[in-house]
């Protein structure tokens, strides 16, 4: 099982991918539909417990149990969820 945070690891460091064509969607209390999303060039950091983003006037902390997609390129590459007798990553 793949998590969120070494799929955005792999995307981050490995030189056959463009980190500014991943998309993370997340949980966003407060946000319409309760959920946001943050291109990868928008992405400050890569922390163990969080990613960090920059949100313009701040940088914004993401914990990874936040995360329900990873795009790459429009296409869903990780979803909360998905792995077989997984709830998830939490």
């Amino acid at each position: 099982m793949r998590t969120s945070h070494r799929l955005l690891l792999r995307f981050y460091h490995d030189p056959g991918y463009d980190f500014s064509r991943v998309e993370v969607e997340y949980v966003d209390r407060g946000a319409p539909g309760d959920r946001s999303t943050v291109r990868g060039d928008r992405v400050v950091a890569l922390d163990a417990q969080y990613l960090e983003v920059d949100a313009g006037t701040h940088v914004a902390c993401i914990p990874y149990h936040r995360v329900r997609r990873i795009l790459y390129d429009g296409e869903i590459m990780w979803q909360y969820g998905d792995q077989p007798g997984d709830a998830g990553e939490e």
